[in-house]
């Protein structure tokens, strides 16, 4: 495999008080040797554990501990820092500096920086079982995932405090490897033209009352936001939405699902992926009124006939071209594999998402989902993770199937 190259790219290293922070001195020689310029930040607590002068000559920048301690150059160290950053990566990370994150606390170097930063943050958690098990540290890197911020590990295996579970700090070189990802994404799907719908449709019954559902927009545009920076050339088609629309990307609104039944089988043959993430109506009004529809004043139940919307996944299943690949969403609420399995074959999909909404923490305007990924292949489950988690294994599984 090649080596990425980092040159003229800075990492601003972490390192807080714990006892993986000697694991932290061959983070810094094996970015150096990808060419990579590092900067650490050690805390009171990591000194304790490895000399700064250990990172200094590993670096070859001296190592900053001290918020008030003076400066070789005139400078305000901690912005200077954060400005400089192109990745903030922090091994080990400590509970205590996820709490601090998590809660915006700034009382020593390191988490001032960090706080300040807009660079990429990158988190390796090291503790015992017990503090990452923990349900105020679980909440606490629910939040930092939520912000965006990445993690990798911990592993489990036996641990300096003599137990053996969760909690042990990901290998120095699978550090390096999450660093350079964030680095030198991976552009996969350059060249590519993927179409993502998103939101939710709404089927008007007069000019102010009209039929809807609790979709957000926020799985689309995940998926959107991971394919454009992964090289795709992004239309997103987008209904009613609360979250907002990622940037460099085509946008075509749309209201109802006739309109996004129009531009999608408009704009489908163009295409070489389509992702369905939207949530269209399944029904419309049969009558819809120019003028808002008065009551009647007499206790009698209004009743309304609804008809059936035309079904845009198979619609584009039936008119698919030779070398695209097309994915579908299934919201459920019971029996979510057999439900969604038959999603597949009937609108001849490649690959459908599904998920039971009914869960917590799963289905629409919340920033997690649970689902299950099925190809006419097998399953693939994807436990509570982050939408923009979940948008990137689709993305990687849209690409092994279209280099399968």
């Amino acid at each position: 495999m090649r080596k990425p190259d980092l040159t003229g790219k800075s990492v601003v290293l972490g390192v807080t008080g714990g006892i993986a922070a000697y694991k932290a001195c061959e983070v810094v020689s094996r970015l150096r040797k990808l060419g990579a310029d590092v900067y650490v930040i050690m805390t009171k607590n990591a000194c304790e554990f490895v000399q700064p002068l250990t990172f200094e000559t590993l670096s070859n920048h001296p190592v900053v501990t001290d918020t008030f301690e003076r400066p070789a150059t005139w400078e305000v160290e901690h912005i200077a820092l954060a400005k400089r950053a192109d990745v903030f990566a922090i091994a080990p990370a400590t509970a205590n500096i996820l709490a601090k994150m998590a809660h915006g606390i700034a009382d020593d170097m390191l988490s001032t920086t960090v706080l300040a930063t807009k660079a990429p943050v990158l988190v390796a958690p090291a503790m015992n079982t017990g503090m990452w098990t923990a349900a105020i540290t679980q909440e606490n890197c629910a939040v930092l995932k939520q912000r965006g911020v990445h993690f990798v590990g911990p592993d489990a295996g036996f641990l300096a405090c003599g137990d053996t579970g969760s909690g042990r700090m990901s290998e120095p070189a699978a550090i390096v490897d999450a660093i350079a990802a964030l680095l030198c994404p991976v552009q996969d799907m350059a060249g590519l033209r993927v179409m993502v719908t998103a939101g939710a449709t709404r089927e008007r019954l007069d000019p102010v009352r009209y039929m809807t559902n609790d979709s957000s927009g926020k799985m689309g545009f995940a998926v959107a936001e991971a394919a454009m920076k992964r090289g795709a050339s992004v239309t997103v088609v987008a209904g009613s939405v609360t979250a907002p629309i990622p940037a460099g990307c085509e946008v075509v609104r749309v209201e109802s699902t006739q309109d996004l039944y129009d531009v999608v089988t408009t704009r489908a043959p163009e295409m070489d992926v389509i992702i369905q993430a939207a949530a269209p109506a399944d029904y419309r009004f049969a009558v819809t009124y120019t003028e808002k529809h008065k009551k009647a004043h007499d206790g009698q139940p209004l009743v309304i006939e609804l008809i059936e919307n035309p079904d845009i996944a198979a619609a584009v299943g039936t008119a698919k071209k030779p070398g695209q690949t097309l994915v579908g969403f299934a919201a459920e609420t019971e029996n979510l594999h057999a439900n969604a399995a038959k999603k597949l074959a009937k609108k001849n999909l490649d690959l459908i998402v599904a998920n039971d909404v009914s869960q917590p923490g799963a289905g629409f305007n919340v920033d997690t989902n649970i689902a299950t990924l099925i190809t006419r292949d097998g399953m693939t489950e994807c436990p509570l993770r982050t939408k923009k988690e979940l948008a990137q294994d689709i993305l990687d599984k849209v690409m092994e199937i279209r280099n399968a």
